[in-house]
């Protein structure tokens, strides 16, 4: 079994709200906490505590109380924040939902998690009114932030000036927030967090990651995911930062804020590093008061990594986590050198993990000669582990066993340094031969190719109904590539196994707002193209 380098923490025994916003003092209450580039406004962490209290207030009036499943469909906007605290502050529980849902997966989402209430921007309302019909929400349990008729919105209810009520719950048990599983390998389901999950990855995040009080953070990943929630928002305002929010990712947008707001600390996920890297709009912008770029949510390549870093001039940092995990189990120290790029650091504090052969199930603990185990299914223990699936008592056995360790289904090495590097994902491993064949080592090798502007690999059939490896790739604008020059360059580098056999020019990778590959998307237009 493995270890954390770090000293255990002593996890505050409270709920969210009283973690980030009680130690409030007089010299952070006049600190911006949140930029909306789009207006230029700022809200200061008093005005947000503010704003909080009268939210719970005006939801307590209402009927909200604890245990009260409150449903958020909305992007990154400052309102967020005021809405989700307000929502922890009764100990009500906010389930996130992806902004780009359709109506019908909005309403699989609200039934599942048995929302009564509903949260939104007028562009969505739309969907979340016919999502809301389809459950039974009523429209005075419908509120629309920035207005609508016939709706309440969040001016008017902030303006009733009501007194959060006291309440009372246990952190350690009571569900804060219902993320749902990105649904890359299945049905998508609802992630226990309780406060203590949330509150403890915040402490474990803080050791790791040097954020600060004078750091600007650009939020352009979503806070409906749990990378966002915890690791932007929740970690910003625990270190009394200034988030600047971006409603969704658009390249020169994300760099004119850079510029304009002169953003320090940058959360990515793989895909906005593969932009920085290689997009020649880049240099359109100054970018110099970058110092941290951290990427998590997908494994980023070595070669990526130290691209963007030389492009920015600023270090490139990886984690490793999961919605389970609430979601970081891994970080790379901020003060360590001796971690490769393609590393997804150390475990966090009062974070143990094992490595388990798939095969035989034994655990994985001795080092080679070039310092590293051998690949292994990651298992994760510690106080930022999921209370469970929501109704799903037979998924969560298969996840957590009875020693509380989470098999994360990630294959992973150790290296006697004590860092962690991902091999691919467990299910997504393409076996030819005989051979697994990871898709991830595939995918950093065509992304180093100058003409190769995204890449995702997945496994198809053949001919003799063998599983080979089949290559989607996006080339850059203007770039005369082959499908012989894609499988020519990789099978130059790569054992005779490991060649792609099957190469697919797409317009763009699949990915989920996570920045995850979406390979079923992939596999379904695969199937599709064979039923052709």
């Amino acid at each position: 079994m493995f270890t954390s380098p770090y000293d255990a923490l002593d996890i505050p025994d409270v709920g969210v709200y009283e973690y980030l916003f009680a130690s409030l003092d007089d010299s952070d209450l006049d600190r911006v906490a949140l930029i909306d580039p789009q207006t230029g406004s700022e809200t200061t962490y008093g005005e947000l505590r503010g704003q909080v209290e009268a939210f719970a207030g005006a939801l307590a009036h209402r009927g909200v109380e604890v245990g009260t499943v409150v449903a958020m469909l909305c992007p990154n906007v400052p309102a967020f924040a005021t809405v989700f605290h307000g929502v922890l502050r009764l100990g009500a529980v906010a389930t996130t939902i992806n902004s780009l849902y359709t109506a019908h997966e909005i309403e699989e989402q609200l039934r599942d998690s048995a929302a009564t209430w509903i949260v939104t921007i007028s562009p969505l309302l739309e969907h979340a009114a016919e999502a809301a019909r389809a459950v039974g929400i009523p429209d005075e349990r419908i509120i629309v932030l920035d207005g609508a008729d016939g709706y309440s919105d969040l001016r008017s209810l902030l303006a009733e000036g009501r007194t959060a009520p006291a309440v009372s719950f246990d952190p350690a048990t009571h569900v804060a927030v219902l993320p749902y599983s990105s649904g890359t390998t299945g049905m998508a389901k609802g992630v226990m967090l309780s406060h203590r999950n949330l509150v403890a990855n915040v402490e474990q995040c803080r050791i790791a990651i040097d954020l600060g009080r004078d750091d600007r953070v650009l939020a352009v990943l979503p806070f409906f995911h749990i990378y966002g929630m915890t690791v932007l928002l929740n970690l910003a305002l625990r270190q009394r930062a200034s988030l600047v929010t971006m409603p969704r990712f658009d390249l020169v947008e994300f760099l004119r804020n850079i510029q304009d707001h002169r953003c320090t600390f940058l959360f990515i996920a793989p895909p906005v590093a593969v932009a920085l890297a290689k997009h020649p709009v880049v240099d359109d912008f100054d970018t110099s008061s970058v110092h941290t770029v951290f990427s998590g949510a997908a494994p980023l390549d070595g070669e990526t990594a130290r691209a963007t870093a030389r492009r920015l001039r600023a270090r490139v940092l990886q984690g490793y986590g999961m919605s389970e995990l609430s979601p970081v189990s891994h970080a790379t120290p901020f003060d360590r050198d001796d971690v490769p790029e393609s590393a997804v650091g150390v475990l966090l504090p009062n974070v143990e993990a094992k490595l388990v052969d798939v095969d035989s199930g034994d655990e994985i603990d001795d080092h080679g000669a070039d310092g590293l185990t051998a690949p292994g299914e990651i298992w994760v223990k510690g106080p930022n582990v999921m209370l469970g699936y929501l109704n799903r008592p037979d998924a969560t056995a298969e996840t957590i066993d009875a020693d509380g360790f989470l098999h994360t289904g990630d294959i992973g090495v150790h290296h006697v340094d004590g860092y962690f590097a991902i091999v691919d994902r467990l299910k997504e491993l393409i076996k030819y031969k005989g051979y697994q064949i990871a898709p991830a080592e595939l995918e950093a090798l065509l992304l180093s190719h100058p003409k190769v502007a995204d890449a995702a690999v997945i496994g198809v059939s053949d001919d003799d109904g063998q599983e080979v490896p089949k290559a989607f790739v996006v080339a850059v604008a203007g770039a005369d590539l082959t499908e012989d020059d894609v499988a020519g360059f990789v099978a130059e580098q790569v054992a005779p196994h490991k060649k792609v056999r099957r190469v697919e020019f797409i317009d763009a990778i699949p990915k989920s707002a996570s920045g995850k590959i979406l390979r079923k998307d992939l596999r379904a237009r695969e199937k599709a193209a064979a039923a052709r």
